[in-house]
């Protein structure tokens, strides 16, 4: 080998070992999931790993367990939670071998927090440009943040700062204070506000007094058109009839009366698709259409977020889902122009419509899809059917937003019969625009009237009076609460979902249907939870309401922007709280708990009744000295007499409650973590026909609910659920929305271009299969065991 050849050689290992040992950029994220697909955006120079969350919170230490220091400015104690050290010390480390570290937590107030705790415990300077922010998870948005880093934004740190410490002073007074004379759980800032309003709603409920009143209407025919028209007018004067002989005088009047058309008049009218989601309207759409809660579409929404494997691409299919913005961006409007240009026509071709409301954070989109060429139906096989609904949701109604408003002939007819007048509407669509592809989710009606010419007597009338009574006020659905929630500003939609679930955790309110035939489910509050209102009113009605709520959000909001002082807020806040818990202690009586009538068998005091998360249950009065509990249900104390032993330690197998019922679980808990259903749940029974999908013997489940129904048994991996005939009928029977403006078709122009089949199929009906089987419990549930919640163990 010649000297230049053993030098280019020993060049070359150089440069290999230099390029194998060159350090590499660190990038921390929140999310494990998102973490993947960023890092395969970035290649070989980064390594990017998760936080997995909040690294921090405020300690339990110091005056009150606050973690707060109120005396000298509010200074907080922050502590590494437990099962998170593990993971700030390997991302120490990582950060010490890393040529640079990049902090990417989401783009929010939370977010912001999260790198500003990083930051903290890294030893990394806020004054550096070491944070990016991703409002989508696709790789041009990825690699164009990792380009321009900024500061951590101090101010929004500051306001999240602000608005943790006033969740942690009244959530850790007011529940202590509840919890010591009322046996309440706990209280919150916007919690507590939330159960005032569905208390008040039912206050209503129960104070509404119904009153009975009669309408009139007449029905007409000409030809072979019938419709109806209501009566309007009596001698020029809107009618009053409050009982059955007022009625009775008007139909009086016009007996042997001629029927005749008074006046006829047409407009046209356009009707404006909706803006895209925010996060309220997007947990309120998505509970009314798809039977999703808030914390359910909030998990979904994230993931199609952080992003999907897309046979072997992975990216994010919607923007961020924390927005209360309805802006589109530039980019985004132009490309879904021109994507209903090709799919639809230039006709159907809207503008960008944008309203937010006046505390809106405008630093994000709406929610919208991050590529409109991503149809649903394109990305339907990469999506589990959950998914598949919201994305296509969401997809919906983000293209809907840039189309043409539809346009309808409405027609209004006024009849005289005597001293009476009658009216009736028409409307007929003229051009369907953005229902195109949004009428799925949002109906129109189509009543024509046959022509109609003024003076023109009816010949086929039939008059008659009904009667009703005017209702109660309805009790709050999640998605009513959430939309009164948002309009009176309490909170911030990103909570709403957790502010739900801790009301009904806390047993404070239940989610049931309206009747017993409804499928709409509404909040009743329970008893504990009209004491737990009724007492804070009493004592924190200047706290606890909606206009103090609402402003201390506008103070968190100025705050962000760097406006106000964030421990002056505090200040003026704890001088006007504290006094009215001092007073509370003094001067709110204490429940007395109720006895059993037995003494406990471990340590011999009074046994008492408590509510528990899953209801009441029986316990030791001197808890939590002794933690004895039982079940109060006599059935089930009597089953537990059974003696019942765990079959892997031997101890006493004992009955607890779950979010599913009763269970049996092994009283060596937490050391033995076994548990067992109550009743033995029945074997499936194979059905002899195959699956369509994976070819595996269908199969009868029961589901948790109790209801039958024919699936996989390959379930988990294959989630194939069979329609029922009933279902199929529902299918056969819904129209197809794409050929739904035929009337529109025949009188206009013919779109420059044919909609793709795919995109139109989107918008057919869908069945939801959500409900599989499943074990009668939650293996991952968190049990009472006498006032204390412990996480469960795997289920058996």
């Amino acid at each position: 080998m010649s000297d230049e050849s053993k030098k280019t050689t020993t060049r070359s290992a150089k440069t290999k070992s230099a390029k194998s040992t060159a350090k590499k950029n660190l990038v921390i994220v929140e999310s494990p999931s998102k973490a993947k697909t960023i890092e395969k955006y970035l290649g070989s120079d980064y390594k990017v790993v998760s936080s997995k969350g909040h690294i921090c919170d405020l300690a339990t230490t110091g005056k009150g367990g606050l973690g707060i220091d109120v005396e000298h400015d509010f200074t907080p104690t922050y502590k590494i939670s437990k099962e998170k050290k593990e993971v700030v010390k390997e991302l120490k480390k990582l950060a010490k071998e890393s040529e640079k570290v990049i902090l990417a937590s989401d783009p929010d107030r939370e977010g912001e927090a999260i790198a500003w705790h990083l930051a903290r415990e890294l030893g990394l300077s806020t004054e550096d440009d070491n944070r990016v922010t991703f409002h989508e998870i696709t790789k041009p948005v990825v690699m164009e943040a990792i380009q321009d880093p900024h500061k951590i934004d101090m101010d929004l740190v500051k306001s999240q700062e602000a608005r943790r410490m006033l969740d942690r002073i009244i959530g850790f007074k007011l529940s202590k204070l509840l919890q010591n004379k009322i046996q309440s759980k706990s209280a919150g800032r916007v919690q507590s506000v939330a159960l005032r309003l569905i208390v008040e709603r039912e206050e209503e409920i129960r104070k509404f007094k119904s009153e009975e009143y009669w309408t009139i209407a007449a029905v007409l025919k000409k030809g072979n058109s019938t419709f109806s028209a209501d009566l309007n007018k009596v001698d020029g004067k809107k009618p009053k009839m409050a009982n059955e002989k007022e009625a009775n005088d008007v139909l009086a009047l016009c007996k042997d009366q001629p029927f005749v058309v008074a006046n006829v008049s047409s407009r046209k009218k356009s009707k404006e698709p909706k803006l895209p989601f925010t996060t309220s309207t997007l947990q309120q759409e998505s509970s009314t259409k798809l039977g999703y809660g808030a914390r359910k579409t909030m998990s979904l929404a994230q993931k199609l977020y952080e992003g999907v494997d897309l046979g072997g691409t992975t990216t994010g299919l919607i923007s961020y889902m924390r927005t209360d913005s309805t802006r589109l961006s530039e980019l985004f409007v132009n490309d879904t122009e021109n994507f209903i240009d090709q799919e639809f026509g230039k006709e159907y071709r809207g503008k960008a419509h944008e309203k937010n409301s006046t505390n809106a954070q405008d630093a994000h989109e709406a929610i919208r899809p991050t590529d409109i060429n991503n149809t649903p139906e394109k990305v339907r096989p990469y999506l589990t059917n959950e998914q598949f609904r919201l994305y296509s949701l969401i997809y919906a109604r983000t293209l809907a937003s840039l189309m043409a408003s539809a346009k309808f002939d409405v027609t209004s007819v006024k009849f005289n019969c005597g001293p009476c007048e009658f009216g009736a509407s028409g409307q007929v669509m003229l051009f369907d625009g953005y229902t195109k592809v949004y009428s799925k989710y949002e109906k129109q009606t189509t009543t024509n009237l046959p022509l109609l010419k003024v003076g023109e007597e009816m010949k086929h009338v039939q008059i008659s009076a009904d009667q009703h009574f005017t209702e109660p006020p309805a009790r709050y659905t999640e998605a009513k609460l959430i939309k009164e929630l948002e309009e009176k500003s309490i909170g911030r939609p990103s909570t709403y979902a957790t502010i739900i679930d801790t009301l009904q955790k806390r047993a404070y309110v239940t989610l049931d249907k309206a009747t017993e035939t409804s499928k709409t489910k509404v909040f009743r509050p329970t008893e504990q939870g009209e004491l737990t209102n009724a007492k804070l009113q009493e004592f924190f009605k200047k706290i606890i309401n909606v206009q103090y709520t609402a402003d201390m959000e506008k103070s968190l909001d100025i705050i962000a922007e760097g406006d106000e002082d964030y421990v002056q807020f505090l200040k003026d806040f704890y001088s006007d709280f504290e006094p009215l818990v001092n007073d509370a202690y003094e001067k709110m009586p204490k429940k007395e708990l109720e006895k059993v009538g037995r003494k406990c068998p471990l340590c011999g005091n009074d046994l008492v009744y408590r509510n528990g998360r899953f209801g009441r249950f029986v316990s030791c009065s001197t808890y939590p000295e002794c933690k004895y509990t039982e079940n109060a249900d006599p059935e089930l104390t009597e089953l537990e007499k059974t003696e019942k032993l765990c079959p892997e330690c031997g101890h006493k197998m004992v009955i607890k409650k779950g979010r599913f019922g009763p269970f049996w679980a092994c009283s060596d808990y937490p050391t033995c973590k076994h548990i067992e259903p109550l009743k033995a749940k029945p074997k499936p029974k194979p059905t002899g026909e195959k699956c369509p999908e994976c070819g595996h013997d269908l199969v009868e489940r029961v589901s948790r609910y109790g209801k039958t129904f024919i699936g996989c048994s390959n379930y988990p991996k294959c989630h194939y659920i069979k329609k029922t005939e009933k279902a199929k009928k529902e299918d056969d029977s819904t129209p197809n929305p794409s050929s739904a403006p035929a009337q529109a078709a025949a009188v206009l122009p013919a779109a420059s271009s044919q909609p793709d089949p795919s995109v139109q199929s989107v918008f057919e009906s869908l069945e939801d299969f959500s409900s599989l089987p499943d074990s009668m419990f939650d293996p991952n549930a968190s049990f009472d065991l006498g006032g204390q919640s412990s996480s469960s163990g795997s289920a058996k």
